[in-house]
């Protein structure tokens, strides 16, 4: 029998927990000043070592600006709707990636989380081990991020491609090609040109070195890929609760808006960033582990499992 993966989470009381508008205007306004100089900065370096200390800042700033993009997935960037997701769909274009897409997938996730159809750090009999390893150290390593970055030619010229027959070897991804609604293929399209032409267009108007841009973006790519499982393999397999609390340095948890308080926003995907430390009500929650720890610990590879977790969202349209 499957074990019971859980269900949704109820909405939160947005009276109680309200959106933090001015922050996040502001730290919005923060990031695209920040971007600019880094690109700036990036036209101008000569030397090897500069271009790495400008990956690893974009790296910090870059996973700041996921976060905010992450809000207005959930819709809790701002409380005027279009509002919300025309800032998500601007600053998705600095991933580089379409909003729409990687909101169905992350509120995909939502609905996934630690079931069969989203379980990268185990395999039954039947799979294929090597496949699990591939793709489990493809996000370790940013090669995730490199496939996501793809997608922004692919929906913009061949959107035919994101069809579940050319993806039947790897179930997460036909269980996610059958999650997409087809009222956003459009919207993801434009989303995906634009996201082609804004870049083409920094490094041409800049006078950045393409392979300079490549290495700065890459420090965000890379650490954004790293961080996508760290803080549900080896949970719970439940939705809800298969995720886990983490802390990297003090400052930079603020600069990424609390993600690493991640089991408390998978229990309440509807509290803005703002809040999610004072949810962790019990004593585990808040003993959160160093971040990078657990990061290492992914490397230990996939492990064979007997146990099954239906996922019962399976099939299911986003809305």
């Amino acid at each position: 029998m499957a074990a019971d993966s859980g269900t949704a989470s109820p909405t939160t009381d947005p009276l109680k927990y309200p959106i933090p508008v001015r922050w996040n205007l502001g730290i919005v306004v923060a990031q695209l000043a920040s971007c600019g100089l880094v690109f700036y900065a990036t036209s101008l370096a000569t030397h090897w070592w500069q271009l790495i200390g400008l990956a690893i800042i974009f790296a910090i700033l870059g996973n700041s600006i996921y976060s905010i993009i992450h809000e207005a997935e959930h819709g809790i960037l701002h409380p005027n709707g279009k509002l919300n997701d025309a800032i998500g769909v601007g600053m998705a274009l600095l991933f580089p990636a379409s909003f729409h897409l990687i909101r169905q997938g992350h509120i995909g996730h939502h609905r996934r989380n630690r079931s069969d159809d989203e379980a990268f750090d185990l395999y039954y009999d039947g799979d294929r081990p090597w496949l699990k390893c591939l793709i489990l150290y493809g996000i370790l390593t940013g090669f995730y991020w490199m496939l996501v970055v793809l997608s922004n030619v692919i929906v913009a010229f061949a959107p035919a491609l994101l069809s579940r027959r050319f993806f039947e070897f790897d179930r997460p991804s036909v269980a996610f090609m059958e999650s997409l609604n087809p009222k956003y293929m459009l919207s993801i399209q434009l989303e995906g040109l634009a996201a082609c032409g804004l870049h083409v267009a920094i490094i041409w108007l800049m006078d950045i070195p393409l392979l300079s841009y490549a290495v700065v973006y890459f420090g965000f790519g890379a650490t954004w890929s790293a961080m996508q499982y760290v803080h549900h393999f080896g949970t719970e397999r439940h939705v809800l609760r298969g995720s886990r609390n983490l802390w990297l340095f003090g400052p930079i948890d603020w600069i990424w808006l609390h993600h690493n308080w991640h089991r408390e926003h998978h229990l309440r995907p509807t509290v803005p960033w703002i809040y999610l430390p004072e949810l962790a009500e019990n004593p585990e929650d808040r003993q959160r582990d160093f971040l990078i720890w657990h990061y290492l610990k992914m490397w230990g590879g996939p492990r064979k499992s007997e146990q099954r977790v239906e996922n019962k969202f399976a099939g299911k349209i986003i809305q």
